[in-house]
């Protein structure tokens, strides 16, 4: 029994490696294997994983650039306009706050440093911030700059290109059928145009989303397959964390072993893709925090938009003992390489 376990799973990756990308029900396999098989998926997931991106891991750094004032109402967040969490509340920061914090990312071995605002998307007097601050933190610190500002037009995301932007972080969140019950304010359509928007100006996708809103296991796998689509190059995977004052403060019934099972899907469908455990993980994944880097080849450093993350040598500690290092330069090894499966998803898809 045993054996038959861990063979499913290793042929499953090796299919994968193969070209033949997984369909929705061996995806949803993954969501549904038993406990017991837990490490067996894993290790599934990590023969992918090695094959990407070798033993690895990049660390991306958040700064919350603009804080509440959002008029959208999406329900998981606490800066939405019907949250009643206490949180800061701000306008785009300064030229030297920014700096600062590409200056901290820096110094935290992170390779990208994300610019957040809370917006439903950004006004002219926000673009026009950004469009001045990138090109100066890309002189002095070298990091890749990934946006993220909502809603964007066509026209607003090549401007985000010309200024040195590398990606676009706009995430689904859910899948289209479930997105009716976390926002109202825009549709999941709103989301994909931005996305189209992003890819047509030549930028990087970055897009996941967040599990444990109460959708189905279906709504998951839909997310990973829509972003497979996509061709998303980096998977922010979120575990949702409850903030008091939204009104999702009481969902979420995650466990350590449903983030895990959820992270090694993800890695299934999107093999070549940058997967980052995102927020939620110290609350969710807790004491097997490091197992979830089997199947993830990135996490967010340090503190999220509105609540706190484990301290950055905690992040450091847990990659040297794992056996993997810390890099600014992603690795890409083996035969497969990214265009190879864009080629094989397009044929099967």
């Amino acid at each position: 029994m045993i054996a038959a376990s861990v063979n499913h799973w290793t042929e499953l990756a090796e299919q994968v490696l193969a070209g033949r990308p997984i369909d929705r029900q061996q995806a949803a396999g993954v969501l549904n294997s038993p406990d017991e098989e837990l490490l067996d998926v894993l290790a599934g997931a990590y023969r992918l994983r090695r094959h990407f991106f070798g033993n690895t891991v990049q660390f991306y750094f958040l700064m919350n650039a603009k804080s509440g004032l959002c008029p959208e109402d999406c329900h998981y967040c606490s800066q939405s306009k019907i949250s009643q969490a206490e949180i800061p509340r701000y306008n785009i920061l300064q030229r030297d706050k920014l700096l600062d914090g590409a200056r901290v990312a820096a110094e935290r071995q992170a390779k990208t440093y994300c610019l957040v605002i809370s917006a439903r998307g950004p006004n002219e007097r926000e673009m026009r911030a950004v469009e001045a601050i990138v090109p100066e933190i890309k002189t002095r610190y070298g990091l890749q700059i990934c946006a993220c500002l909502g809603l964007l037009t066509p026209e607003q995301a090549a401007r985000l290109k010309a200024c040195g932007v590398d990606k676009v972080n706009h995430n689904l969140n859910t899948s289209r059928e479930y997105y009716a019950h976390i926002c109202s304010t825009h549709s999941y359509q709103d989301r994909l145009d931005t996305l189209r928007a992003v890819r047509d100006a030549g930028l990087q996708l970055c897009s996941g989303g967040i599990i444990g809103m109460g959708e189905s296991r279906e709504d998951v796998v839909s997310m990973a397959f829509e972003l497979r689509e996509l061709h998303t190059e980096s998977i922010p995977l979120n575990f949702l964390n409850p903030i008091e004052g939204t009104p999702l403060a009481g969902a979420g019934q995650l466990t350590p072993q449903d983030c895990l099972r959820a992270l090694a899907m993800f890695r299934f469908v999107n093999p070549s893709s940058e997967l980052r455990i995102a927020g939620g993980r110290e609350l969710h994944l807790r004491s097997l925090q490091p197992l979830g880097l089997f199947a993830a080849n990135s996490i967010f450093v340090g503190d999220y938009l509105t609540t706190k993350g484990q301290p950055p040598e905690d992040d450091l500690r847990m990659v040297a003992d794992l056996g993997f290092v810390v890099t600014r330069t992603p690795e890409a090894v083996d035969t497969l390489d990214s265009q190879d499966w864009v080629a094989a998803s397009e044929c099967t898809s």
